[in-house]
């Protein structure tokens, strides 16, 4: 059965847009970038750098001409790049010019960080935020898709998790989200914005930065344990996510850009896959998975220390509104998704 991501890539395929996608030089946003070159769009990325890497822009635009067929120069012609700060008004409204549909992705991320520094997590997040709506508004453009996060849900226990029904927040990166979220929806009733606020869950794949202080799980356990380094485990291992590959929010973001049913906009979706799995199943899937590919000399355990301020025990979605109202249809399981990450990972 033809899924509707399918039906609007080909649609893509003769249509070609504007993309503004905000954070391009980040682990997401380097990868929407991938697939709308893919798709023959024009893209308009805006980055300042902070927490991307030119090399991610650079190797996007290689894998697009490779899975084209098409030279890195004809590739290029499709993508203008602008060195700027959502954080000043002047380059929100630079890059929103003539713009169809904005990717808005740029944040810093991180509960501990924010924990560390919560008025720079603010400036970005909130303030960030702001520019771009205003900017998007003034600009007129088509939808307004942001990364809104599953830390929304705060300290609301039950699973999985429905998008109408959250706690409160337990970091100041969960307050700056959900500030996002309110704010979407004035932009809508005041100004006639039309957004879509997509609660990621645990995002991984490739381009994500396995270094740094706040390197998330997955590319940091990767790197450790394909180097035979130990592993530290927050709590006890049960700890539990609900782990999304990133083939899954490229599609989220696309279909909801390009959705044409009134019902589905300026609503929040989940972008996951209702899949639960815990910190230490985690680690015995990677171990195992690394030792197929590259046997291990050492096994390495891991060092398990106290839980981390701010984060939730257990995260699942329920993407049901996804599948009914946009046609969500995940690509990448857990398994496959870890499959396809650790094979690019052996290659870099």
């Amino acid at each position: 059965m033809t899924t509707r991501y399918e039906i609007v890539q080909e649609d893509l395929l003769s249509s070609q847009y504007t993309w503004l996608i905000t954070g391009v030089a980040g682990f997401i946003g380097s990868n929407l970038l991938e697939r709308l070159l893919i798709l023959n769009q024009k893209v308009i990325g805006l980055d300042n750098f902070d927490t991307g890497f030119q090399h991610n822009i650079d190797q996007a635009i290689e894998d697009a001409s490779s899975e084209t067929a098409t030279s890195i120069e004809e590739i290029k012609k499709n993508f203008n790049f602008i060195h700027g700060d959502i954080r000043l008004l002047k380059d929100c409204h630079k890059a929103c010019k003539n713009v169809h549909f904005v990717l808005h992705q740029a944040a810093l991320g991180s509960v501990p960080r924010s924990i560390e520094d919560p008025i720079n997590t603010n400036k970005a997040n909130i303030d960030g935020f702001l520019n771009m709506l205003v900017a998007s508004s003034e600009a007129k453009v088509k939808r307004f898709v942001y990364a809104a996060s599953s830390s929304t849900y705060g300290d609301h226990k039950e699973l999985p998790k429905v998008e109408e029904v959250i706690g409160n927040p337990l970091s100041p990166y969960a307050v700056t989200k959900l500030v996002n979220e309110l704010y979407a929806g004035v932009f809508f009733k005041a100004y006639g914005l039309s957004s879509i606020g997509l609660r990621y869950f645990n995002i991984f794949g490739k381009r994500q930065d396995p270094n740094g202080a706040y390197a998330a799980v997955i590319p940091k356990w990767l790197n450790e344990i394909f180097n035979e380094k130990e592993i530290t485990i927050n709590g006890d291992g049960t700890t539990s996510r609900d782990f999304c590959h990133i083939s899954n929010a490229v599609q989220m973001n696309i279909i909801a850009a390009t959705s044409t049913d009134q019902l589905s906009e300026n609503q929040i979706y989940n972008t996951a896959l209702n899949e639960n799995t815990s910190l230490n199943e985690l680690y015995r899937l990677i171990e195992d998975k690394i030792n197929k590919r590259k046997k291990l000399s050492t096994k390495v355990f891991p060092k398990y220390q106290p839980f981390r301020d701010g984060d939730v025990l257990h995260s699942q979605a329920d993407i049901s509104k996804a599948k009914t109202l946009l046609g969500f249809a995940p690509s990448h399981n857990i398994n496959q998704g870890l499959d396809e990450y650790i094979d690019w990972f052996l290659t870099i």
